[in-house]
């Protein structure tokens, strides 16, 4: 199987959501990923690795542990969820995406053992496209020999094909309302689901969480035996300022009395903390041996990349990209809007899909725009534009409608002043296909 024959069965699976719904969970639980690992060799046991679950700030903690990790000498992988272009994005050796040749050879072995698992009645059903992807991941790393992986869980944590898992440490980033059909309508519920990730004697670096949801998450680890580093209680950060929309300060270890610059160049305020999670994931390593310089902490954070979280394309205006799809993100994307931006003129061109609390993010981004502009995002979870203007148009001060986005977005920069600045947000779907479409402009206009 070729490259493109590949990607096209796997979407012929279905494109996500990650985690199975209810009905299929209690029937399947983590069957189908188990056998199928078990069936490869357990290729997830085959090196060390980080595991990390949460709602907002799990992709950023994620790129800045590897990227310590590459900085210390390991040979990294990264798996991450969803991609913003192209699925090959999902999953990094040593800092570049998986090869189209080795994504297709380990797919058609993959492809192979389903085909013989359920022949032999071993697989009850097809695994899913997330749970393929998860199983390629594992095995295109260990047929790589990375020194150390850093999984990304792509929904939930308890269900989630990535938690077959036995890592030397976990994480789980800041909780907020997400996915609330899939993982429960409350935040405790929806904590216990991200607590799923804890294990017995693993322990697990803590952000600060809402009370609810880490009353949930010290009740499961005390219950499963799993010690827990709550970075509010580890450390204190000191000298904080902000360059140009990135976060600089000092990261003070509380009981060792040690410390280490932030100095992260992804933008926004809630990047310290995503930072101080992968600082207290790296000291712990070093506690277990793990020969991690407090030079590549540093470096790590510095030089780590996590596109469509407040990414700069383009100045004058500015044109920023930034997925916030939940209202958790949509408060930090308002909060770089006042710090960052007071003062200036705001243009937002918006897709969002149906799951999404569109209404709350609307009335949280929308004050802060002179003009709204609705688009597609460009998939079928997608709500229509016209949809978009019924729901969210009434937080709009002015708004207009524009289903094809490379177009809405000209039109938005040809009536911008160089002082402006333009975001694309709602969707990482929009925000991917936005992403690609300036870099297919940049190449017509280099030309």
């Amino acid at each position: 199987m070729n490259y493109e024959a590949a990607v096209r069965y796997l979407f012929s699976l279905g494109r996500e959501l990650a985690a199975p719904t209810q009905a299929s969970a209690a029937k399947f639980d983590l069957e189908n990923i188990t056998v199928l690992t078990e069936r490869l060799g357990r290729p997830d046991r085959a090196y060390p690795s980080v595991h990390i679950a949460g709602t907002n700030g799990k992709g950023s903690t994620a790129a800045f542990v590897e990227s310590i990790l590459r900085e210390a000498g390991f040979r990294t992988g990264l798996y991450t969820s969803p991609h913003l272009a192209c699925i090959n994005e999902r999953i990094r050796i040593a800092g570049e995406e998986i090869s189209d040749e080795v994504f297709a050879d380990v797919f058609s072995r993959i492809c192979e053992l389903v085909e013989e698992l359920l022949a032999q009645g071993k697989l009850r059903a097809h695994p899913t496209f997330f749970e393929c992807v998860t199983a390629l991941a594992f095995e295109a790393f260990a047929q790589s020999r990375v020194d150390f992986a850093v999984i990304e869980v792509g929904l939930g944590g308890r269900l989630d094909a990535t938690n077959i898992v036995r890592p030397t440490v976990s994480v789980i980033t800041r909780i907020a309302f997400d996915h609330e059909n899939f993982l429960g309508h409350s935040l405790k519920e929806i904590a216990a689901e991200k607590a799923g990730i804890l294990k017995p004697a693993i322990p697990a670096v803590i952000a600060p969480q809402e009370p609810e949801a880490l009353a949930v998450i010290r009740a499961r680890g005390t219950e499963v035996g799993a010690p827990l580093i709550e970075t509010e209680q580890q450390f204190r950060t000191e000298n904080a300022s902000f360059d140009h929309g990135c976060v600089r300060a000092d990261a003070m270890e509380i009981t060792a009395g040690t410390k280490v610059r932030i100095a992260p160049n992804l933008r926004g305020r809630f990047q310290l903390q995503n930072a101080l999670n992968a600082v207290a994931a790296a000291r712990f390593l070093q506690s277990r041996g793990f020969r991690i310089p407090d030079r590549a902490i540093e470096q790590g954070i510095a030089l780590a990349e996590w596109p469509g979280r407040l990414e700069r394309l383009a100045s004058e205006p500015d044109i920023y990209l930034d997925g916030a799809h939940n209202p958790s993100a949509a408060r930090e994307l308002a909060d770089f809007l006042r710090e960052n931006l007071a003062g200036r003129r705001i243009r937002i061109l918006f897709g969002a899909l149906r799951d999404k609390a569109v209404d709350e993010i609307a009335g949280i981004l929308f004050p802060h725009s002179e003009e709204v502009v609705f688009t597609d995002a460009g998939t079928s979870r997608a709500i229509s534009p016209t949809q978009l203007a019924e729901i969210a148009g009434h937080h709009a001060g002015h708004f207009s409608i524009d289903p094809e986005p490379s177009q809405a977005l000209e039109r938005l920069l040809a009536r911008s002043m160089p002082s402006d600045a333009v975001f694309v947000t709602g969707s990482l779907y929009l925000v991917g296909r936005m992403r690609e479409y300036w870099k297919t402009r940049a190449k017509v206009a280099a030309r």
